[in-house]
């Protein structure tokens, strides 16, 4: 299973050279002018996680490998995006591929980077880009309507219900509510929302871009975001895009000297990563011995199976049984043997909700 989450803003907001940082390429070009994305970027990035150190250290894994999250640098979207101004169609589309959205929002000043909109004003900006989305949902509950009423004329059962649904939220969205918004529905309906593929129900990370002055602090821009975060209910984080783009050039002992002189403890990319990971509502688990220690990650709910199954398929379809030890016990007892010994490790069969931090052996039989 795929996780992925999309990064959008208007465009010279620092969309790309955050992409170009997160993932130590320059495969996303960064300049100062509009549209210089057209084609979105896809790379997987490391969720940093320090459990997973430690326990290498314990297991004397010769190899970590963490758990990875995909991000998508789409193309920045301007007014009118939805009536297919700065080639907006296409890049509408884009989003609505991804699994979540990481919107980010200028919140510094600097004369020689231009803004379409001529000043810098990031609720301004956020609200421009959401009634994007919210008129480009709107216009695909139309086309959705038309389809569905045909099949409806066929006899198509299940085309009723979606066709009920469809006319229920397109009020509401009408009125400028959000899918995601929408309070009014039931657990069915809310399940059947999720197959009309819309941009404004997926969950969204406001990302606020800082100076290097401001990073640590935060500005008045910052503080309207974070305003608007908890009132809309989304996520929230502030990233320097041109410091972690710096950052990425440096070796390791030059990248803590830095971090230092400007009072960071660790890259704000970190804050990014693990704010999409949660963003998403995933979850890491482990494998662990002598060749590696390997991060994994499944959504939170999933039960051991579906967890074999990010593994591999084959782990999944013979899936017999997990043998698993949580990672306090795991940390407690000195690594696996010494759990095994205080008879801390545990027999999971197919119904077990895999927990964060589960460290497992899977058996299955193919």
């Amino acid at each position: 299973m795929g996780f992925n989450c999309g990064i959008i803003g208007m465009p010279n907001v620092g969309k790309s050279t955050l992409f170009n940082a997160l993932t130590k390429t320059s495969q996303a070009e960064a300049a100062n002018y509009p549209f210089c994305t057209i084609e979105p970027n896809t790379g997987r990035v490391a969720v940093p996680d320090n459990r997973l150190d430690k326990l290498a250290k314990i297991a004397n894994s010769a190899k970590t490998i963490y758990s990875q999250l995909e991000f998508v640098d789409i193309a920045g979207l301007v007014k009118d995006a939805s009536k297919g101004e700065g080639l907006g169609n296409q890049f509408l589309g884009h989003i609505r591929e991804v699994d979540a959205i990481a919107h980010v929002v200028r919140c510094f000043e600097d004369e020689n980077i231009t803004h379409v909109e001529g000043s810098i004003d990031p609720i301004r900006d956020l609200e421009i880009i959401e009634t994007e989305l919210l008129l480009s949902d709107i216009e695909s509950l139309e086309k959705q309507k038309n389809n569905l009423e045909k099949k409806i004329r066929g006899n198509d059962k299940g085309a009723k219900t979606k066709l009920s649904l469809i006319e229920k939220i397109y009020i509401e969205m009408s009125d400028g509510i959000a899918a995601r918004k929408i309070e009014s529905l039931s657990k069915d309906e809310d399940n059947l929302l999720r197959e009309l593929n819309l941009i404004t129900v997926k969950p969204i990370l406001y990302v606020c871009n800082l100076s290097e002055s401001e990073i640590v602090n935060g500005n008045s821009y910052s503080e309207a975001v974070l305003r608007k975060a908890k009132l809309d209910s989304c996520g929230y984080t502030f990233v320097s895009a041109q410091i972690e783009q710096e950052l990425s050039l440096l070796e390791e002992a030059e990248r803590d000297e830095y971090l230092s002189s400007i009072g960071l403890e660790e890259p704000t990319l970190n804050r990014l990563i693990r704010s999409g990971y949660n963003l998403l509502d995933l979850i890491s688990f482990f494998t662990v011995g002598p060749k590696e220690a390997h991060g994994w990650t499944t959504a939170n709910g999933s039960k051991a199976p579906q967890a074999a199954g990010e593994i591999h398929t084959d782990f999944e379809k013979g899936f017999i049984r997990a043998e698993t030890i949580s990672y306090s016990d795991f940390i407690n007892f000195n690594g696996e043997n010494g759990a095994k010994d205080a008879g801390k490790m545990r027999v999971e069969g197919s119904d077990y909700l895999v927990k964060d931090g589960d460290i497992f052996h899977f058996r299955f039989n193919i």
